[in-house]
């Protein structure tokens, strides 16, 4: 028989006490594990029954490799609205797409329910000179419907060997029916950063689209006006109709003006998503006034941009009430040459802001006015604005809610945009708009109050 003092006796209770909780807890996992692996094993089973009775029973015979890709695909597509798979010749696209060129009609789409709804069409595309804006719903494509279609299908439709043509029906809000665009394919070089020296000292950069050479371009346009005599005074950035990118060159434009602290940071499930990006000192003090336009068609990089610039005080934020995609995707290539997109994180402004299903609330909001502001029976053109929190099955918004923003919504309310905006730069053509104008006025006024300090 042992014997313990009374003290050595509470610690050994304790100690016994302890490994016996950690039993139980340790027993419980494995038991949730082994149920949650008993659920996983049963679908399973279904799936091949499923498939079993469809090589036994259907009308036609069916290649096993079109069943398996159907169900990825509808697995993925009903995660949220920006995971997917993609088969061989879809993912052979998109690594041509990244390097700044593709064959098609030159438009960003996105699925509003259930049918192919456009985000914006791409610069001096034959969907941009055609007039297709964002918002259109791209009802037909030839004579097939696209209700219910996936977006790989859609595009897979509308894309083509160059010089052929194919029509589409589209339904804009204000209609009263469809109407038909017959559009020639062309080889779609994404030329994804143009500038403009406005007036003395101030100039005007647009970022289309974020690829693999944006940095560089953009990094050259400031060294063009940054070299205008006087330097420069303030810098227009344009992100408006910018449906977003790749990551890392988000990060590097914003670093551009920022000299240390978080640009952004993801957040997701494993250690690995959690990434901090952070900025560098730059060589070139760049203290001049910065204001970024957004507008309803500025999504995912382009918001990065806008909210890192925002929250370090870097830039005045200007526009309308932005997308709202704050979601990181990751593209896995698969052995038989197909890769799946796949929703791994959400990404977070500096100050712990999440835009999804938000957006990026303008620190002025300056609705764009079009130079037609009535439809043909006289009556104020508006459109229902589409946001990422009007996809079915989006991500759920979290953080921290904008003080001007209050509670998250799914439609604008105060200012509705107008449809048909007009970005200014296409091709060597410059032309001023209304939230130009209005950004150059701040940037003149910032200028004065400048002088004023000293």
């Amino acid at each position: 028989m042992l014997h313990f003092p009374k003290r050595s006796r509470w610690i050994f209770f304790s100690v016994s006490l302890c490994l016996l909780i950690s039993v139980v807890v340790f027993s419980q996992g494995k038991s949730l594990a082994v149920a949650k692996e008993s659920e996983t094993y049963e679908a399973l089973r279904l799936f091949a029954s499923v498939l079993d009775l469809i090589q036994r029973d259907y009308v036609e015979e069916v290649e096993p490799k079109k069943l398996i890709y159907g169900a990825i695909n509808g697995m993925l597509t009903s995660l949220d609205p920006h995971s997917g798979f993609l088969k061989p010749e879809e993912f052979k696209e998109l690594q041509i797409e990244t390097k700044g060129s593709f064959t098609g009609i030159g438009i960003e789409i996105t699925q509003k329910d259930g049918v192919p709804t456009v985000v914006s069409p791409i610069e001096g595309t034959p969907a941009d000179k055609a007039g297709l804006k964002p918002n259109d719903k791209i009802v037909k494509i030839g004579d097939k419907q696209t209700k219910d279609m996936t977006l790989t299908e859609v595009v897979k439709l509308l894309r083509g060997p160059k010089g052929t043509e194919v029509t589409i029906s589209v339904f804009r809000d204000g209609w009263t029916g469809l109407k038909e665009f017959t559009l020639k394919r062309d080889v779609i070089p994404i030329r994804s950063v143009r500038f403009h020296k406005i007036e003395d000292g101030y100039g005007y950069i647009r970022v289309s689209n974020f690829l693999n050479k944006t940095t560089e371009d953009f990094k050259n346009a400031l060294k063009e006006l940054e070299g205008e005599q006087g330097g420069l005074k303030g810098l227009i950035l344009d992100v408006r109709n910018n449906p977003g990118g790749l990551l890392d060159q988000a990060v590097n434009i914003s670093d551009e003006f920022i000299d240390s602290g978080l640009i952004v940071y993801t957040d997701g499930r494993v250690a690995d998503q959690k990434i901090k990006f952070s900025a560098h000192p730059n060589k070139i003090q760049r203290n001049y006034p910065i204001v970024v336009l957004v507008n309803e068609g500025s999504a995912s990089a382009s918001e990065i941009v806008a909210g890192a610039l925002q929250d370090h005080k870097r830039a005045i934020v200007m526009g309308t009430q932005s997308f709202g995609k704050g979601s990181v995707q990751v593209v896995n290539p698969l052995p038989d040459g197909s890769a799946v997109r796949l929703t791994i994180a959400r990404y977070y402004t500096p100050n712990g802001r999440s835009i999804q299903a938000k957006g990026i609330t303008p620190d002025i909001v300056v609705p764009f006015v079009p130079k037609e502001k009535t439809d043909t029976n006289g009556k104020d053109k508006k459109n229902s604005i589409l946001k990422e929190s009007d996809l079915k099955g989006h991500l759920r918004p979290e953080g921290k809610t904008d003080e001007k923003e209050g509670k998250p919504q799914s439609k604008q309310e105060e200012v509705v945009a107008p449809a048909g905006d007009e970005i200014p730069v296409s091709g060597k053509e410059f032309v001023m708009d209304n939230q130009i104008e209005e950004a150059l006025r701040i940037l003149k006024a910032w200028d004065i109050f400048a002088q004023f300090k000293k």
